[in-house]
Parts: structure tokens; C-alpha cells; sequence
């Protein structure tokens, strides 16, 4: 861990200073070679390649929400795991090199830590420059860590919070900082304290789409605090996020401007995406795995078959076809995708799980049609209903699978649902002739730390929170 730090600090001075990380370490102590001024600090949040890159691929492996071919299930073993749900493989020994989730994200937060520690002192800014970016820099850290405590370590559940490990915390961009695993219970006070401290200084429209705005912290929030179970909380910021921004896409109209390609069943054209950085759902934007213009992730037919008839998101991004002896949906779009941050259309589903938890059924589905509207062909829309409390929750719940699909969402809801026991997310397919299942007290649901990090946890110690 202490050498990954210190590569992240030198390469975050050498962007700034284009000197030497030697040099550099070796003049910390007068001051000389460190950047300074707001402009220097506020550069780093617009490098989106090291430190907006949200990696959670081994969740979508075990979500089965993308499509791996027979080659790589040959090879890659950890995936094959996860993919396959294996519950005999020992996927500790298996991730060996699959480090890019937690490296990534570790070097994201030094990069936040480093602006964090220095916003408030930085020159040719006034207070409220200091203030923003200091508070900017808060909401990515929380960020960062909500997705490795949701990836590492067990949910969030209010009875073990306390007395069960979580992932290190670190504070300080120093390479000696200390690295402290933290319990659950400490992790999430932490993420709230942050989110808590920035939101008095989140500007309403920030200067990019990088830098989270007050409707990211509050979008935030409602997905802490609904992580948490704790309703009341994350309805009242999913009302405050939706104030900032309730835009949707209109998917329909997208659709039908494109019909004749979508529709053409020899076509696989690219269309471009129109869910990059100026996507009207957008609070803040991250990518996913992959920082770069870009295809997604092609989708099984198993996949495919849980989007309602007529969803024009699902029409407009995938395809089936046929290579060789595979079937399975082609990725349509390329572009940019926001996978990594929060758009509006969350924060209008976790109001309306909210709603349908409060016993405000009607409501729940007005909010839930609210959203299919924009989505589901006008030929094959109906508004849905629900007569009791769980047939809402399911019916949000799928459409929210869908929605977010590819990013870590849907995989924190089902962690959250089978911890909570009343609506347990499980699954079942046949693969090549042989039946596999996921059951929701899997031990699968928490993905092992990489050998690296448990080899070398830097200043601290790293205990798996899962034995295989």
C-alpha cells in the first residue's frame, strides 16, 4: 500500500510541477516544489481518469448484469467465480491481480485527502473558493469510500455495524499516513460526517460536471441514508436532490428519433450516448471501469429478459446477436457513461421505495409512472399499481435494476435487501446445460480485498471480511 501511495503522490506533483517525485519529497519540508494556489488544487478533480474511475466489475460479474464470454470465463478464474457462483471457490487466492477497484479508488481518495488537507490555505482564492473545493473534495471522498464499504465489507446493518470490520480509513495524502480498518458503524459516520460538513459550501451549479454540486450531496445522502434503512432521511434528501434537479430523459423521443437503426436488425451502428457529461439527469458524473470513449458492456439474454416490453433505454443501448456459438445483446451506444455518479432518476426511486415503505402506496407509483413515462414506448405504456406495500416495492425495485444497470447500485439495494430479510434477492440460471444459483445469505455478496492490499496494507493492518 505505501508504495501505490507514493506513486500517487508523485504523480499527482509531477502534473503540477513537472519535477521529480525524489525532488519533491526531498523539498516538502521548505515548502517549495508543493502546488498552491486554488487553481492547482482545483486541477486535480478534473482529472477524470485516475480519479472519477468507479471499477465494480466483480459485482457485475455476480450480478450477471453484463455478458462474459465463454473465453473469458476460461481464463479468468475470479470471474468465472463470481459469474458462475461458485460458492467452492476460494476467491482469495483468486484475486490476485483483479486490484483495480481498490487501487483506484484509494488513489482517488489521496488525491481528495491532499485537497482536502491544503484547500483552506491555498492562494489566489478567496474563503468561499477555499470553502467550495474543500467541500467538493468531502462529497468525492465519501463517494469513494461508500463504494469500497459496499464492495469489502459486509452491509450496513444496525445491530453489527459496530462490532464488524469495514476497509481502511485514511485521512491524509502522506505515504506514512496511518491506515486504520475501521468498523462498518465507524465507516459510515465518517461518509455522513463528510457529506454533512461539505453541503453548506456545495455551490447550486458547479464549475464542471465533475465537481458535485448541493444536488450531489443530497443525492448522496438519500443513498447513504437508504442504505442504512433509514427511510425518513433518505426521502427528505431524495425531495432536496429532486428541488437542485428532477429533469428526465425523454428515452421515448431518443427512440423514435433513431427507429429506423434500432430497429434494423442487420445494423449494430453506434449511436452516440446521450448519457455522458452533459446527460440532463446528471448531479455529478463518474465513469465506470472504463475512462475513456467508449462502448458498454454487452448484456445476456437472461439479462435482456427482465426489461419491460417497450423500454426504450433498454431498445436504444443493446442488440441480440449472434457470434459463433453465442447469443447475447450488443451494446449499441458509444460514447460516455455515467456509471459512477448519481443522476436524478435515483433520487426519484428512492423516494418512491420511501413512499411504498411509509404505506403511501399511490403515491410511491405516481412517482415510479413519473419516471416510466419517460421510458416506456407510448404504444405499450400503462400506469402501473400496486395493492399493497410489497408489489410496490418489487415493481420500483425492478425498474430501478434497470435503470442502473452497470453501476453499483443495484448490487448495494440487493445487499441491502437480504440483509433486511423481507425481500430477498436471489437468482437462478442454466448455463451450458448446468443449473447454478445465488442464494441472498451467500457468502459471494462481499468481494474479497486483493492479495496486494492484504500483503502490503501499508501503515496498518487488513483483515479479509469474508473467508473465500
Amino acid at each position: 500500500m505505501k508504495n501505490i501511495y507514493y506513486s500517487i503522490i508523485c504523480s499527482l506533483i509531477m502534473s503540477i510541477t513537472f519535477t521529480s517525485c525524489e525532488d519533491y519529497l526531498d523539498d516538502v519540508p521548505k515548502g517549495s516544489k508543493i502546488p498552491q494556489t486554488l487553481a492547482d488544487f482545483e486541477a486535480l478533480i478534473r482529472n477524470e481518469y485516475t480519479n472519477h474511475t468507479v471499477n465494480v466489475n466483480q459485482a457485475l460479474n455476480l450480478l450477471n448484469d453484463k455478458y462474459v464470454t465463454a473465453a473469458t470465463l476460461a481464463f479468468d478464474r475470479l470471474t468465472n467465480a463470481n459469474y458462475l457462483w461458485d460458492e467452492s471457490a476460494n476467491r482469495i487466492e483468486l484475486n490476485m491481480s483483479d486490484e483495480g477497484t481498490y487501487y483506484f479508488s484509494y488513489s482517488a481518495i489521496s488525491t481528495f485527502n491532499l485537497i482536502i488537507e491544503n484547500a483552506l490555505v491555498t492562494t489566489e482564492a478567496d474563503e468561499g473558493e477555499q470553502r467550495e473545493l474543500w467541500a467538493e473534495a468531502k462529497v468525492l471522498r465519501a463517494m469513494s469510500y461508500f463504494n469500497l464499504v459496499n464492495y469489502y465489507a459486509d452491509t450496513y446493518e444496525a445491530s453489527t455495524a459496530a462490532s464488524k470490520l469495514s476497509i481502511p480509513l485514511i485521512t491524509s495524502a502522506n505515504i506514512n499516513a496511518p491506515s486504520t480498518q475501521v468498523s462498518i458503524q465507524e465507516m459510515y459516520d465518517f461518509i455522513l460526517k463528510d457529506v454533512e460538513e461539505a453541503l453548506p459550501y456545495l455551490p447550486a451549479v458547479s464549475q464542471t460536471v465533475l465537481h458535485p454540486n448541493l444536488g450531489t450531496g443530497y443525492a448522496f445522502y438519500a443513498r447513504v441514508y437508504l442504505q442504512m434503512n433509514n427511510y425518513t432521511e433518505a426521502l427528505r434528501y431524495a425531495d432536496m436532490a429532486l428541488a437542485e434537479n428532477d429533469a428526465l430523459y425523454d428515452w421515448t423521443s431518443f427512440y423514435n428519433a433513431n427507429e429506423t437503426i434500432i430497429e434494423n436488425p442487420d445494423s449494430y451502428t453506434s449511436l452516440p450516448s446521450p448519457m455522458g457529461y452533459n446527460y440532463v439527469e446528471n448531479y455529478n458524473y463518474r465513469h465506470g471501469a472504463v475512462a475513456r470513449f467508449a462502448s458498454e458492456n454487452d448484456i445476456s439474454i437472461e439479462r435482456a429478459e427482465r426489461f419491460e416490453t417497450g423500454d426504450a433505454r433498454f431498445l436504444s443501448r443493446w442488440k441480440i446477436r449472434t457470434v459463433g456459438a453465442e447469443t447475447f445483446y450488443k451494446a449499441t451506444l458509444s460514447g460516455n457513461f455515467n456509471y459512477g455518479g448519481i443522476t436524478s432518476v435515483e433520487a426519484y426511486l428512492i423516494k418512491a421505495e420511501c413512499l411504498a415503505r411509509d404505506g403511501a402506496i399511490n403515491d410511491a407509483m405516481d412517482v415510479l409512472n413519473q419516471v416510466r413515462k419517460t421510458r416506456i414506448l407510448v404504444d405499450e405504456y400503462e400506469d402501473l399499481t400496486a395493492a399493497n406495500k410489497a408489489e410496490a416495492i418489487n415493481a420500483i425495485l425492478k425498474t430501478k435494476n434497470n435503470e442502473l444497470i452497470l453501476t453499483i447500485v443495484p448490487f448495494c439495494d440487493a445487499r441491502r435487501l437480504n440483509a433486511e430479510g423481507i425481500y430477498p434477492v436471489s437468482f437462478s440460471k442454466t448455463f451450458n446445460g448446468t443449473a447454478y444459483s445465488l442464494a441472498s445469505d451467500s457468502h459471494l455478496w462481499t468481494m474479497p480485498f486483493p492479495q496486494g492490499a492484504t500483503d502490503n496494507p501499508g501503515n496498518g493492518t487488513l483483515t479479509q471480511n469474508v473467508e473465500k
